[in-house]
C-alpha cells in the first residue's frame, strides 16, 4: 500500500481466526499491530486496525472488548463481517451498544449480500459510523428517463453523510454487481453519497487501491477531480482524531493532487 501512495489505511481482520494453534486473543492483536508498526516504520504511511468479529459466530462482545482493550496502541474501531443472510446486525447488538458505551467507533458490513433491511438494522438499531459495501442502497432508489427518486432510507443515507466503503472490483468477483461499467458506485457518486473507494480483499480481488481508482476512471470517465474527492471523503470518515485527519488532507492529499492537476 505504501508503494502504490496510499498514505493512510484502516485494515479490518478477525481475531478469532487466528487462535486455533493456540495463541490468546489478546496476543494475536499485538501481534498484528506489532507487524503493522514495523511495516509503517519508515514509509509515508499510517494504519489504523479494525478489529472484526464473524457474524455468524458468537463471540461478538468478546472481540468488541478486545477492541477496546487495544484503542490506544493502533486499533481504530469495531466491524463486523461475514455472510449477511440469517445473520442480521442486532444478533449482536450487545457488542455494538457496548462499543457505543465506551465511546469508540463502528463499521458494519451491511447492503452487499443482503438489501436495504440489513442497513436499515445497521444503522437504526446498531448505529453504525459507515457501511462497509453498502451497494444495496440502490435498492430503495428509483431510476427513471426523469432521474432518481430516493427512498426514505436512501435519503437518510445520504443526508446524514453515512459514508459508504464501496469495493467495486470485489463487488463484481461476489456478485453483487454485474461488472465495473454496470456498478452502483457511479449513481451514488452522482447523486453525491458520501462515497469511498476500497479494495475489500486485495489478495483474493488481485486489486490495489491504485486499480480501483483505474478501472472506475476507464469506465465511467473519471478525471482527477473524482479521485480526489472520493480519497478525501475517506479521509474525512476515518476513526483517527478530527484534527489529524485534517492534518493528513491539507497537508499530504491536497498537496498531492494540486501537483497533479497542474500537470
Amino acid at each position: 500500500m505504501a508503494n502504490d501512495g496510499v498514505v493512510y489505511a484502516e485494515i479490518r481482520f478477525a481475531p478469532e481466526l487466528h487462535v486455533d494453534e493456540g495463541l490468546s486473543l489478546d496476543e494475536v492483536a499485538e501481534a498484528t499491530l506489532a507487524g503493522f508498526r514495523d511495516g509503517s516504520d519508515g514509509r509515508n504511511i499510517r494504519i489504523g486496525t479494525l478489529v472484526t468479529a464473524m457474524r455468524h459466530a458468537a463471540r461478538s462482545v468478546e472481540i468488541a472488548e478486545l477492541a477496546v482493550r487495544h484503542r490506544d496502541h493502533g486499533v481504530v474501531g469495531f466491524d463486523i463481517a461475514g455472510s449477511e443472510a440469517g445473520n442480521p446486525p442486532t444478533r449482536h447488538l450487545d457488542a455494538f451498544q457496548y462499543i457505543h458505551r465506551e465511546n469508540f467507533h463502528i463499521t458494519i458490513h451491511a447492503g452487499e449480500a443482503y438489501g436495504p433491511p440489513s442497513i436499515w438494522e445497521a444503522i437504526q438499531y446498531c448505529g453504525t459510523e459507515r457501511l462497509g459495501h453498502g451497494v444495496r442502497i440502490m435498492d430503495d432508489i428509483t431510476s427513471s428517463d426523469d432521474g432518481h427518486e430516493l427512498g426514505r432510507l436512501a435519503a437518510f443515507v445520504r443526508d446524514t453523510r453515512i459514508p459508504l466503503e464501496i469495493c467495486p472490483s470485489s463487488n463484481v468477483h461476489t456478485g453483487a454487481a454485474a461488472s465495473i461499467a454496470n456498478h452502483p458506485i457511479k449513481d451514488l457518486v452522482d447523486l453525491r453519497y458520501r462515497v469511498t473507494m476500497n479494495t475489500d480483499n486485495r489478495l483474493m480481488s488481485a486489486t490495489s487501491m491504485s486499480n480501483e481508482f483505474d478501472v472506475c476512471c476507464q469506465a465511467f470517465d473519471w478525471d482527477w477531480h473524482e479521485v480526489q474527492w472520493l480519497t478525501i471523503n475517506a479521509m474525512k470518515s476515518s476513526f483517527i482524531p478530527f484534527d489529524e485527519r485534517l492534518e493528513i488532507i491539507n497537508r499530504t492529499i491536497k498537496p498531492w493532487y494540486a501537483s497533479r492537476t497542474m500537470v
